[in-house]
């Protein structure tokens, strides 16, 4: 069978992959070069220069397709879609902050906030490098509370939790999406 035979069965499989959520192109339709200095910019003053920043970038287009007009029905806003809440925690804490409505304050609230939660993987779970990242993305889509909770019962049921592989499985569907999301999109960077 040629190729010009065999377009057909292309033609007819192209509708049903997209329907089914594979989306071939995400690297091609998604990571435009829109907004990579701000993603460089606050990874590395947050998480320091060895740090890939197409984390927080993947993220954001997990989050708000890099649509900065972006508004959840909950009042998330921007890029990173950052709630009205955890923004007034992130000014008390960083006052030169500005209007969470600018691409650029939105992705380093964003990205501040994952270092928090970064941070406290480590510092109470004791989280290896490797996984921190991807208990840090599910936080910030369900809460840290949420997931410790998934992490518990984790523990209970395997004993050792220290891989969101063991832990996913406890968490919201909707955050096990999320951060598959993520991790996909960090597949297709080059």
């Amino acid at each position: 069978m040629t190729w010009r035979g065999t377009g057909w069965l292309l033609a007819a499989l192209l509708p049903a992959l997209a329907i089914a959520g594979i989306d071939a192109n995400v690297r091609h339709e998604r990571w435009t070069g829109e907004f990579d200095y701000l993603f460089r910019k606050y990874t590395k003053h947050y998480f320091g220069a060895h740090f890939d920043w197409h984390w927080f970038k993947a993220q954001a287009i997990a989050e708000s397709a890099l649509n900065p007009d972006a508004k959840s029905p909950m009042g998330a806003t921007g890029l990173m879609q950052v709630l009205p809440g955890t923004y007034k925690e992130i000014k008390e804490q960083i006052p030169y902050i500005a209007n969470i409505e600018d691409p650029r304050w939105n992705v380093a609230a964003g990205i501040y906030y994952d270092r928090q939660l970064y941070r406290k993987w480590k510092q109470k779970h004791d989280i290896g490098t490797n996984e921190r990242l991807n208990f840090a993305f599910a936080s910030y889509n369900a809460g840290y509370g949420n997931v410790l909770k998934a992490y518990k019962r984790a523990v209970g049921q395997h004993g050792d939790a220290r891989a969101w592989q063991r832990v996913a499985p406890f968490a919201p569907t909707e955050t096990r999406l999320y951060v598959s999301r993520i991790q996909q999109l960090m597949e297709d960077v080059d």
